[in-house]
């Protein structure tokens, strides 16, 4: 497995840069980007090749519009599965997650070219008989990515075929999801996705870094700059947030960091819920207070929380903001 490090150097030279476009950019990669740039103008917007759990695919006409113009440097804090930062137009990206298995994938394909990323996968496929009805080749793929190869793309691979393409690892850093049958493969459409994916990524100017938020360096970030966050819902379940995952602290310590960032001049944006089937996210609630908040599905726009039926079942997706 390669595994690309990041250097605190190459990335302070990053947030540093200004608005004269991409570092050592080629012809290609300017093209590209521009490519990028009208498509969301126009409101077509890239899918992620990882299917990942909370992605923010279908609200992106919502929320691109509310982002700010003329980004300097984009931290996408909670990449995930990168929705948003493959649809945002801006100088400088620097895509940020906790999860090392998501952050080598994507800085694996993004140091290989698409035609060797794609013959890997035909050979994965071919080698393993990887169909969207074979459970035994999928089976005997897992074994072998768990005890033998743990490479990133291998990975991914895995995931295509995956009950709903999720990913989630036992005790033993043994994935362990099991098979989609008749659901899951490495389809038109994800092969597709991917292609789009590694062309947005490939520039310098895209970075991937693997980092808690609370380590994330933010002296350098300044007017020009824009931070969004899509963490983990205190108020709600999923494999990202199991056993503990996201807790009270965590939310109350990244609040903090947003209004760190607020004192600084420096633009956010915040995703989550304030509902979510019949549960309030109060903490989110009172702090949000002092910003702008855009209620995505406008069910609850304007109803009082502390007073609200309690089992009312429905979720009230926001965008807290403080530009």
């Amino acid at each position: 497995m390669r595994k690309i490090l990041i250097t605190e150097e190459q990335l302070q030279s990053i947030i540093k840069s200004d608005l004269s476009g991409t570092v050592n950019a080629s012809k290609d990669e300017i093209e590209d980007m521009t490519k990028v740039v009208k498509d969301i103008e126009k409101g077509k917007f890239r899918k992620s090749p990882m299917n990942y759990t909370g992605g923010k695919h279908k609200l992106l006409p919502q929320l691109v519009p509310l982002f700010p113009k003329n980004i300097r440097t984009f931290v996408d804090l909670f990449c995930g599965g990168c929705d948003i930062s493959i649809n945002v137009s801006a100088n400088r990206i620097i895509a940020n997650d906790l999860d090392n298995n998501l952050v080598d994938f994507y800085n694996e394909i993004k140091n290989m070219g698409i035609e060797q990323v794609l013959s890997h996968i035909d050979e994965v496929v071919n080698k393993f008989n990887l169909t969207i009805d074979n459970a035994e080749g999928y089976n005997a793929f897992r074994d072998y990515y768990n005890h033998s190869s743990k490479d990133p793309l291998d990975l991914f691979i895995l995931i295509c075929y995956s009950f709903n393409h999720q990913i989630r690892f036992n005790r033993n850093s043994e994935y362990n999801m099991p098979f989609g049958k008749n659901r899951s493969y490495f389809n038109k459409n994800i092969k597709r996705n991917l292609i789009e994916f590694h062309k947005i990524i490939s520039g310098d100017n895209v970075v991937f870094t693997n980092n808690s938020f609370r380590d994330i360096k933010i002296d350098k970030l300044g007017s020009g700059d824009f931070v969004y966050c899509d963490p983990p819902y205190l108020i709600t379940c999923a494999t990202y947030n199991e056993k503990g995952g996201w807790g009270e602290n965590d939310e109350h310590d990244l609040y903090a960091l947003l209004d760190t960032l607020n004192a600084k001049g420096v633009k956010f944006g915040l995703s989550n819920v304030m509902m979510n089937k019949g549960k309030t996210n109060d903490i989110l609630i009172e702090w949000a207070k002092k910003y702008n908040v855009h209620h995505l599905n406008m069910t609850y726009s304007n109803c009082n929380y502390h007073a609200l039926d309690k089992n009312v079942d429905g979720t009230d997706e926001v965008y807290v903001c403080n530009y």
